[in-house]
């Protein structure tokens, strides 16, 4: 059985959809660019965000390190708290817990509004450690993150680790990590995104992940 579990927090414990493309549709209207779909902004749930705006709307690396500046002036204190909870969550926090298994947040997003997030929700107290990407846009890629968690977390030795979360970026960094990686379809990705990016378990819902975490 796994005896630590790693978090994505964006899509995965929170449904934080409406915060960040409302703050990302704030930045990019500094640049002129109106977006009528919302949906359009979904893609920038989960991956880095400076490269994010690179990739998807061209920006050069100091264009997109602005928008990053843009989009936190409307993140930091109001798009943060336009998030949820989803359903079931706590509950499976409390049972891995319970259990005397550790949990572990490995979020792509800095760690001070990770840090933050969970604690509005008072979720912080599940977790072991809660791990995230820099303020300077460094430590951004799953990768990274899940080794800063593995070099530093005091994870015991020869523990069985699970990596959950959304997108392919968070099966993808289980995978170069070699890492198993359990990937939940009520977050931002799809069944087909996960699966070709490898994910050893699908999961629908929350009660889905329960086999996985307590009979694999």
């Amino acid at each position: 059985m796994y005896d630590v579990i790693l978090f994505d927090l964006d899509g995965t414990l929170t449904d934080s959809g409406l915060g960040i493309t409302n703050s990302v549709a704030y930045s990019l209207k500094k640049y002129g660019i109106e977006v009528a779909d919302r949906t359009e902004l979904y893609k920038f749930i989960g991956p880095p965000l400076k490269e994010s705006f690179e990739q998807y709307y061209g920006f050069s690396p100091d264009e997109a390190a602005k928008a990053v500046v843009y989009y936190r002036e409307y993140y930091v204190d109001k798009g943060i708290f336009e998030n949820t909870v989803y359903d079931g969550i706590e509950e499976l926090l409390w049972r891995i817990r319970d259990s005397g298994k550790m949990a572990v947040v490995a979020t792509s997003k800095p760690e001070i509004f990770a840090k933050r997030i969970l604690k509005h929700f008072g979720l912080e107290k599940y977790f072991a450690y809660i791990v995230g990407a820099n303020m300077d846009e460094t430590r951004t890629k799953k990768d990274e993150v899940i080794s800063y968690v593995l070099q530093n977390c005091n994870i015991p030795e020869h523990s069985r680790i699970l990596m959950v979360g959304d997108r392919e970026y968070d099966i993808l960094g289980a995978k170069k990590m070699e890492l198993d990686s359990l990937g939940v379809l009520f977050g931002y990705g799809d069944y087909e995104e996960l699966k070709n990016a490898g994910a050893t378990y699908i999961a629908e819902s929350v009660r889905d992940i329960y086999p996985v975490i307590f009979e694999s």
